[in-house]
């Protein structure tokens, strides 16, 4: 790993047990049902300064160990400083955001992991989903934890459902992410809505540092701690990389092939747009492939159902956009297909790490035609080493039966609407 950080956080060890920190007794029992001993580099680099209570920018890609080291900082804090009895319902504590739905769904399982003997109420708030039942869920009881996506957020907000004037911690996660999809006004408004700086901790993670990242840090952040860990190699040697150089016409044939005559049961497919990826889930289920579609056209209920279903082996093949697919971690996939190649680097290196988790070895292959062939140099660029590009092997060319294909079978569904309530405020 390279590290860069300010010189108090360099002088610390290489390798820091959880142990050794200040950590309640609830978290290391936490931890070590988690099968952890030691502190992944930015945990051990930033967890003695956070739980101390300083503020941290954070620069991590997926895998790195961020969620925990900001979690762990939240929970340990909630712990140690009990809040007083006479609370309001609706008013969190800590608040996590995050740019997507399945990473937000992803914090909140962590959360409950790390915080199992701490007793904390954890609430995940966030488009798509059933509007009334997340309002019971800060109705019924007073919340600890709140995860939530900016625009879920900003609704439970304008409806007095959430009250953020007691937020004692504010996590802003992949806030590069944030900018990319548009969410920086509603996180400025959001933000705005909390305690002043002064008067909260704040941690923000991204994975790069863009000038518009470091500016906003500035305007959140009080005396930040910054932090740099990245791989020195940003795709994993875990992983073997090659690209199939193909016309337009053959990536469905090759695609099928593949799949099929290398019996593959766990893969993931992504491609650029939604159409793509809802045209391959119509193609691979008229073939009679197990396969399901990820996408933001699919409601969230749907989507929590189908990674139930990927992680369990019901289905087979899971077909994803970039932002459908960002914070999916699902163990043993062994494949990952680009079958259009990503624009932005960022998203290539992301689509990999789908595989090759946890020890195990993965394999990803790209299709590269006549459309995004020109995008392979800023790749081979980005991730810093030459990608193998060949013709695939003939006997994965092969002409494959023709099947009507019922456009729309993906079963995409437009979002769940939400309900109206009169703005209320009980005490509890």
């Amino acid at each position: 790993m390279t590290v860069s950080t300010t010189p108090e956080i360099a002088d610390l060890p290489p390798v820091v047990a959880f142990n050794e920190l200040p950590l309640p007794d609830e978290i290391l029992r936490a931890v070590s049902d988690l099968g952890f001993a030691n502190c992944t580099p930015i945990q051990g680099r930033v967890l003695r300064f956070t739980l101390a209570g300083h503020d941290a920018i954070g620069r991590a890609q997926t895998g790195t160990g961020k969620t925990a080291a900001f979690l762990i900082t939240v929970i340990a804090d909630l712990i140690k400083n009990p809040p007083d009895m006479d609370r309001c319902l609706g008013e969190p504590r800590a608040l996590v955001l995050a740019p997507t739905r399945e990473l937000a769904i992803q914090i909140a399982s962590d959360a409950e992991d790390l915080g199992k003997y701490a007793g904390l109420n954890v609430v995940t708030l966030m488009g798509g989903m059933d509007y009334e039942k997340q309002r019971r869920q800060l109705a019924n009881k007073p919340v600890d934890i709140v995860v939530a996506t900016p625009g879920r957020l900003i609704d439970f907000a304008n409806k007095q459902e959430i009250y953020l004037d007691q937020v004692e911690h504010l996590v802003i996660d992949e806030a590069d992410r944030m900018l990319d999809m548009g969410f920086i006004p509603d996180v400025k408004r959001i933000v705005r809505l909390t305690p002043p700086k002064t008067h909260r901790q704040t941690l923000m993670f991204s994975a790069t540092f863009t000038r518009d990242v470091l500016n906003l840090a500035e305007q959140w952040t009080y005396y930040p701690v910054t932090v740099e860990v990245e791989s020195d190699q940003r795709t994993t040697d875990s992983v073997e990389q090659k690209i199939y150089i193909v016309s337009s016409d053959q990536k469905i044939p090759l695609l099928l092939n593949l799949i099929r005559q290398q019996n593959l049961d766990r893969v993931m497919v992504f491609a650029n747009r939604r159409d793509q990826t809802r045209r391959l889930t119509d193609v691979l289920k008229a073939h009679n492939l197990s396969c399901a579609l990820l996408s933001g056209d699919v409601p969230q209920e749907k989507r929590v159902k189908t990674l139930e279903n990927f992680r369990s082996g019901k289905i087979n093949v899971l077909v994803a956009t970039d932002v459908a697919g960002r914070g999916i971690h699902v163990d043993d996939v062994s494949h990952v297909v680009n079958f259009t190649l990503p624009e932005q680097p960022d998203d290539y290196v992301h689509r990999i790490g789908r595989t090759g988790r946890a020890g195990t070895n993965g394999i990803s292959i790209s299709f590269a035609c006549e459309d995004d062939a020109f995008l392979i140099p800023q790749l081979e660029a980005a991730i810093g080493r030459k990608l193998p590009c060949e013709m695939p092997p003939a006997e994965l060319l092969e002409a494959v039966e023709s099947v009507k294909v019922i456009h729309g079978a993906s079963g995409a569904e437009p979002a769940a609407k939400q309900s109206d309530r009169r703005p209320s405020r009980p005490r509890r």
